[in-house]
């Protein structure tokens, strides 16, 4: 199932059809400010600049449930995002990939029903999802694989040779 169907708010508030991404690899990451793997902004902002121009993009949604690891409003994780790893990929506003309250988007992503091979709930902060052109969930990483590990970069760019869709 096309994930991707789905509108969501960017980081300034503005809302975001994601099936403009459609026709693109992406990735969909679930971040935080005060995390163990918060690091991986930096490894994120660069495999997005080493393929943002062959058609992939990285999609953030920031999310505070995990030990409360991303306290901060929109504005402060933009602001943390931009002056400590020069992010430049897109940031959405926060989101809950937990519970009740889970965040549409991610029921899509943790179904069995909408995502049957890579599906099972968000463990923590940093969980990828890799999407395909065609907006079907394709790959899964946990948030301990960092994303410049090879098992991520070959798959993006098994992903790239695929045709975009029609």
């Amino acid at each position: 199932m096309n994930v991707l169907r789905h509108t969501m708010q960017d980081i300034n508030g503005e809302d975001v059809d994601l099936s403009q991404y459609l026709g693109q690899v992406v990735m969909i990451v679930n971040v935080a400010s005060k995390c163990g793997f918060t690091p991986q902004y930096a490894e994120l902002e660069a495999l997005y600049q080493k393929y943002k121009d062959k058609g992939f993009v990285i999609l953030g949604f920031p999310a505070n449930d995990f030990l409360r690891q991303e306290p901060g409003t929109d504005e402060e994780i933009k602001s943390f995002c931009t002056l400590n790893y020069g992010v430049t990929f897109p940031i959405f506003s926060k989101i809950s990939v937990l519970g009740k309250g889970k965040a549409p988007l991610y029921e899509d992503l943790v179904s069995r029903k909408t995502n049957p091979d890579f599906s099972g709930m968000i463990k923590w902060n940093f969980s990828k999802f890799l999407i395909g052109r065609d907006g079907k969930v394709i790959d899964r990483f946990a948030p301990t694989t960092k994303p410049n590990a090879k098992s991520v970069t070959e798959a993006i760019e098994k992903a790239l040779t695929q045709s975009p869709i029609q």
